[in-house]
C-alpha cells in the first residue's frame, strides 16, 4: 500500500497552484493585443485558434510538473512496519519419508512424486500456520523449521530428493526431530503429519517411545501409510547407465506400529493406496483443530519516487518542446 511520508507537504498544491491559475489567467487578459475597428462582422465564426487551447495545454502540463515535485517531497513509499495480527493457526510439522523405497511405482510416477505433490498442495492452503519440514530415512533432519512462509516451504519440498540420507526407515527418529522442532511452538494445537511407506528398521529411538514424548508435550501425530495392496515395482539396483532397476515386491507396511503412534498421541491412522487416497487424506487432516494466536509479520519499507519523478520531466520536456516549436512567438 502506497503512503507518503510527509503529507503536510501536500499543502503546496492549493498554496502554489491557486494564485498560479490566477496570474496566467490575469496575464490572458492584460496581453491581449487590441485593435479599434468600426465593425467586428467580418470576423464572426473564426473562433478561437487552436494555438490558444495549446497555450493552455502547455500551462497545464507545467501545473502538472509542479503538482509531481510537490508528491516527490512527501515522499511516497511502502512503509516497512511490525504489525501483529489475532489469526486462526495451529503448528504442523510434515515428517517426509525419504528413504528409497518411496521410488516404489504403485503410485503415478512414484510414491515420492505424489506425496510431494499433494504436500504442496496442503501447504499452500494453510495461510496462518506455523509449519516445518522434516527428512527421514536412515536418519533424520530438519528441512526448513517453523515458519509460516508458504513460499520456503513449497520450494523446499520440490527441491527434496531421494539419496540425500543414509537408506532406512528411522521412523521413531523422525518423530523425535519433528518433535523438538514443534514442541516450543505458541499454538495450543500442535500436530505431527508422519508419511512412511515402510516399516521401523534403524533409528535411535524406537517408535513408541517417540509417541510417549509427543503426548507429553501434547502433539497429536497423524500417521500415513503410503502404499498400494499387493505388490508393487520396487527399486532394487541402478544399472551401468545410472537407471534404476525395478523388480515387483509384496507391499510390507507396520501398520500396527502407525496406528499405536496415531493412537498413544490423540492422532488418526491412514492408508494411502493411491494418489487420489492420498489427496483425500490431507484434505481431512486439513480439517485440524484450530486455535487463536498473536502472528508478528513485518512488512519492508521503500521510496516511489521515481515514477513520479519520470512523468514529472515527460511534462516538463513536453510543456518546453511545444513553447520552442508550435508556440515560438516573435518578441
Amino acid at each position: 500500500m502506497m503512503n507518503l511520508a510527509h503529507p503536510g507537504w501536500l499543502w503546496l498544491l492549493p498554496v502554489l497552484m491557486i494564485p498560479l491559475i490566477a496570474w496566467y489567467i490575469y496575464s490572458q487578459d492584460k496581453n491581449e493585443p487590441e485593435m479599434n475597428v468600426s465593425s467586428t462582422r467580418a470576423f464572426d465564426g473564426l473562433g478561437t485558434s487552436w494555438k490558444v487551447w495549446l497555450k493552455h495545454f502547455s500551462f497545464a502540463l507545467k501545473l502538472g510538473a509542479l503538482a509531481c515535485l510537490i508528491v516527490i517531497l512527501c515522499r511516497p513509499q511502502t512503509k516497512d512496519s511490525w504489525s501483529t495480527s489475532d489469526v486462526e493457526g495451529t503448528d504442523i510439522v510434515l515428517a517426509l519419508d525419504v528413504s528409497t523405497s518411496m521410488l516404489a511405482k504403485d503410485f503415478s510416477p512414484n510414491r515420492f512424486e505424489s506425496a510431494k505433490k499433494v504436500a504442496t498442495q496442503f501447504v499452500s492452503g494453510r495461510d496462518h500456520d506455523n509449519i516445518g519440514l522434516v527428512l527421514f530415512a536412515g536418519e533424520s533432519f530438519t528441512q526448513v523449521p517453523m515458519t509460516m512462509d508458504n513460499a520456503t516451504l513449497v520450494n523446499a519440498i520440490g527441491l527434496t530428493e531421494i539419496g540425500a540420507l543414509e537408506d532406512g526407515t528411522a521412523i521413531g527418529d523422525g518423530i523425535a526431530t519433528a518433535i523438538n522442532r514443534i514442541r516450543d511452538g505458541k499454538a495450543k494445537s500442535k500436530s505431527i503429519i508422519l508419511l512412511t511407506d515402510g516399516s521401523n528398521n534403524t533409528g535411535v529411538v524406537a517408535p513408541n517411545t517417540a509417541a510417549d514424548i509427543a503426548r507429553k508435550y501434547g502433539i497429536k501425530i497423524y500417521t500415513i501409510g503410503v502404499g498400494s495392496n499387493g505388490t508393487a515395482e520396487y527399486p532394487v539396483a541402478i544399472d551401468y547407465a545410472g537407471n534404476i532397476q525395478y523388480q515387483r515386491m509384496p507391499v510390507v507396511i507396520d501398520e500396527a506400529t502407525l496406528k499405536t503412534i496415531a493412537s498413544r498421541t490423540g492422532g488418526k491412522y491412514f492408508r494411502a493406496t493411491s494418489g487420489s487416497v492420498l489427496r483425500s487424506i490431507f484434505k481431512e487432516i486439513d480439517q485440524l483443530e484450530k486455535t487463536h494466536m498473536d502472528v508478528q509479520r513485518f512488512t519492508h519499507t521503500e521510496d516511489h519516487y521515481e515514477p513520479w519523478a519520470l512523468l514529472l520531466l515527460g511534462l516538463l520536456l513536453l510543456s518546453l518542446l511545444l513553447d520552442y516549436t508550435l508556440l515560438r512567438h516573435i518578441p
